[in-house]
This record gives C-alpha cells, structure tokens and sequence, in this order.
C-alpha cells in the first residue's frame, strides 16, 4: 500500500496533479523536482522508507529542498498522528502525508 498523499488547498492539488500547472506556476525545473518526489512518496508504505532524502524535520513538519530556492513543506495526514512520547510526530508510523506548502524561500 502507498504512502497517502492529502492537500492543504485545491491549488497545491491542481499543481501536484497536474504537470502543466507546476511548470506555470514553479517553472521546468522545479516541477520536475516537485514530480520526483510526489513520485518517490508514491512508491513507499511509511515515510521512513523514503530513499536519498535529507529533510529538515521539525515537530511537525517535514521541509524538502526543490531547486532554484524552493520547497515542498509536509506534515503528516493522520487525523490522530502517531506520537512518540516526546509528543513528537512518530514519523517511522506516519502513512500519510499532507502537502501543505510549495513557497520560495526568501
């Protein structure tokens, strides 16, 4: 089973879904990144079986690098996220994503 993917917002769904969206909107370069990794999330049952990434994670937020000074944001998806007893998120049980920003970092 895949990892599940969810969206802040029917924008950041209509420029993950759609390939002619991300490049108006990203340009080539980042849309292409941005399909590797929706691609990557894609192929993986938890998050920890993600390949060659090196995120930034924070509490609750996972930050990935996308060229020419962009980034995809995500939580996790989970109505009740898996804790650790830190109350951190558990991000080794974490089976869904939310995409919640795709910025530019200034």
């Amino acid at each position: 089973m895949a990892l599940e993917l969810a969206f802040e917002t029917k924008a950041l769904r209509d420029i993950c879904e759609s390939e002619v969206v991300a490049k108006s909107k990203l340009g080539a370069r980042v849309a292409e990144a941005l399909r590797r990794r929706l691609s990557d999330f894609r192929s993986i049952d938890t998050f920890d079986e993600l390949p060659f990434a090196k995120p930034k994670k924070s509490s609750n937020n996972i930050t990935f690098g996308l060229p020419d000074g962009w980034q995809l944001v995500v939580s996790s998806g989970h109505g009740d996220n898996p804790k650790l007893a830190s109350g951190k998120t558990d991000w080794a049980k974490v089976t869904r994503l939310k995409i919640t920003r795709i910025e530019k970092i200034k």
